[in-house]
């Protein structure tokens, strides 16, 4: 039983030494909070949620958002300016999948990244607040000679009815969301209410801490994941999962998003079901 608890401890210490590693090397990024209707949608613009991988080029180096260098032919990073740009390498609507692929891969394929593209919505390193920061992108980009690195479009939000609807447009299209961005809002590398996500449904990232027995039908396999918010709240998820995902889980240090409908008093979400590995977050 020592034996044991000891391998246990020294497991959840060295998940923990990870954890601090991974955030040590992530960049400083601008991360979004949740719209909820009835907020105010004064000085905001509004673009839309590209489903891929966070891209941060500060230069000289691509970067994922939780701090891994991206391997990218040298064809598609020669022509982006010294200046760090803040984006989404995306491959398209519904291609998440071969976004993640791609830019994991350590042996760049140029078939692959010729389908990718880097989405730029910001200049972190720019002074000014946002609207001043996209004056500046706009006349940055687009680059003549990459028509791979793409300014995102953005336009002035008005009403919460004319934000539904446009929400509507851009799902039925394949779409994942929508992106607000105050304009009178500094670049803080913080979670806060300056960006924020508009989605049909609540969402959100876990990490994997632990593996749950299954019972009845799901004897001798998985039967939920044990998860810890980047705040430290822990529950298991358990729906939502297929039969090849509990017969081989998700690893333990491994990053996860889930859906879910609100929150308890006590902030856990309510109903929360898996939806996929976020193979691109460091384990």
């Amino acid at each position: 039983m020592l034996n044991r608890r000891s391998l246990l401890l020294a497991g959840l210490g060295a998940l923990a030494a990870r954890v601090a590693a991974a955030r040590e090397a992530a960049p400083a990024l601008m991360l979004a909070e949740v719209y909820r209707p009835g907020m105010s949608l004064a000085d905001y613009w509004v673009s839309e949620k590209f489903d891929g991988v966070r891209g941060y080029w500060d230069g000289q180096q691509l970067w994922t958002r939780g701090g891994e260098p991206v391997v990218a032919p040298a064809w598609f990073i020669a022509p982006l300016p010294k200046q760090p740009l803040d984006g989404e390498l995306w491959a398209g609507r519904g291609q998440f999948a071969h976004a993640v692929s791609t830019v994991r891969s350590q042996t760049p394929s140029d078939t692959a990244w010729h389908g990718m593209r880097f989405m730029v919505f910001d200049l972190p390193a720019q002074g000014g607040d946002f609207t001043a920061r996209l004056a500046v992108l706009r006349k940055l980009l687009p680059i003549t000679d990459a028509p791979w690195v793409v300014p995102v479009p953005q336009e002035r939000a008005t009403t919460h009815a004319e934000l539904q609807a446009l929400l509507a447009k851009t799902v039925k299209m394949g779409g994942e969301g929508l992106m607000l961005h105050r304009g009178g809002s500094l670049y803080r590398a913080e979670r806060n209410s300056d960006l924020l996500k508009v989605k049909p449904h609540d969402d959100a990232e876990a990490r994997v801490v632990g593996h749950m027995p299954g019972k009845g039908r799901h004897s001798g396999r998985l039967g939920a994941l044990l998860v810890e918010t980047p705040e430290g709240r822990r529950f298991k998820l358990g729906s939502g999962l297929t039969d090849a995902e509990r017969e081989n889980p998700p690893a333990v240090g491994s990053w996860v998003t889930y859906r879910y409908n609100g929150t308890n008093p006590g902030g856990l979400p309510r109903f929360a079901r898996f939806m996929r590995v976020r193979s691109d977050l460091p384990s």
